[in-house]
């Protein structure tokens, strides 16, 4: 297949192209910047130019395309709904190109969408539509009925591996401006999470087979406790691990404290059935062991960035 990709270069995505190109297929990889161009064209996959803004780019991108997985998002907290907005015209423009084609179309959502279950997410959950980002989770998935092979990929919050901007290097950012490794009241709230290349075979295996309008789950871990994060992180830090009140969390955490609280344990077994899937990287946690993530690591808080 000849696949378009957003956010090829990005951290997961930049997984994704050599993943792709690996299994024989053809990428054409969406860059907005020339150094987006040339590391997607060391990786051996072709450029197109273009930006999440620029619909008729990803519509061009998409028309050209036997398939498409979408990973861009701009990661800007200070404007999120209008984040979320582009995506949402983002999807709807590629799944427009798409129509009556039978074509793969394969977009990225959360798993932390679903933390209000109270209990173990399973793929056949749908997130509350008005909790951010699910406007574009559920136009693909309705996309099935209007003639596109599309699937959702819910992500856990950590995505992890070399390389990681995710939320696991900001909470070491925090602990290190802070002094101490934090959780918040007790630390048992989980968080699942997945490696960066176990993620990037499930977006090729999801291109390649996920049944049209299916929702699948980027989870290896189904649950770390956070306190088990937060005592990794002070480990490897040498720094202090205490508990902090709720009503502390935002003043400690900034933006991410809206975050650190959730409890999110979430099963992919329906995936690894479906797709043949079968996470083989290390858990968070025994990555965390391994040292990378805290080797000159440098995060600024504030970024805005697209991936």
């Amino acid at each position: 297949m000849r696949v378009f990709v957003t956010g090829a270069s990005g951290f997961i995505g930049s997984a994704v192209v050599p993943e792709l190109i690996g299994a024989g297929h053809e990428v054409v990889g969406l860059a907005r910047s020339d150094a987006s161009a040339d590391a997607l064209a060391a990786a051996g996959a072709k450029v197109h130019r273009g930006a999440l803004q620029d619909l008729d780019s990803l519509r061009a991108g998409a028309t050209s395309a036997d398939g498409v997985i979408h990973l861009a998002f701009v990661h800007d907290f200070s404007d999120y709904a209008r984040s979320v907005q582009t995506d949402l015209h983002a999807v709807e423009t590629i799944g427009e190109a798409l129509e009556d084609s039978g074509k793969p179309f394969v977009i990225t959502a959360g798993t932390l969408m679903l933390a209000i279950l109270g209990r173990l997410a399973t793929e056949e959950d749908v997130s509350d539509p008005a909790l951010p980002r699910v406007a574009s989770e559920n136009t693909a998935i309705a996309l099935a009925e209007r003639g596109v092979r599309s699937s959702v990929v819910r992500l856990a919050p950590s995505v992890h591996g070399e390389g990681d901007t995710g939320f696991v290097p900001r909470l070491i950012a925090i602990a290190r401006d802070k002094g101490v490794s934090a959780f918040v009241d007790d630390g048992s709230n989980r968080w699942p999470a997945v490696h960066r290349l176990d993620a990037a075979r499930l977006f090729r295996r999801a291109a390649e087979a996920a049944p049209a309008g299916s929702r699948l789950h980027g989870a290896d871990d189904e649950g770390v406790p956070f306190r088990e994060i937060a005592e990794t992180i002070g480990s490897q830090l040498q720094l202090p691990v205490l508990s902090i009140a709720a009503e502390d969390a935002e003043e400690h955490f900034g933006f991410l404290s809206a975050f650190v609280s959730l409890d999110n344990p979430t099963s992919s077994a329906l995936t690894q059935q479906r797709l043949g899937w079968s996470p083989e990287g290390p858990g968070l946690i025994a990555d965390l062991e391994q040292g990378h993530y805290f080797n000159g690591l440098t995060v600024n808080l504030a970024q805005q960035s697209q991936v």
